[in-house]
């Protein structure tokens, strides 16, 4: 669907005609080992129909573990530790 390239990585998305999922593939350039399901670089993102709420939401609750302002994105960890990514 998309490509974006940055000089720190690259981002390809992927989709099809059956559904509006799309699949997020992030390759950074100065990763120097291969990817670990521990690193959380593997993780889901979801899109909020109101991110403000769900913001305002997963801050009451204190499981927001990382917050990118610049990008408009964070993440909260589920109880298994993985990361989530949610998206406006």
């Amino acid at each position: 669907m998309r490509r974006k390239t940055t000089d720190d990585f690259i981002i390809v998305y992927l989709s099809n005609d059956v559904s509006d999922f799309e699949l997020e593939l992030t390759w950074l350039k100065d990763h120097p080992q291969p990817y670990n399901l521990g690193e959380c670089e593997f993780h889901l993102a979801f899109q909020a129909e109101d991110y403000e709420a769900a913001h305002k939401k997963h801050k009451e609750m204190g499981c927001i573990c990382f917050e990118n302002e610049a990008m408009g994105i964070y993440f909260i960890v589920d109880p298994d530790g993985y990361w989530l990514e949610i998206l406006p």
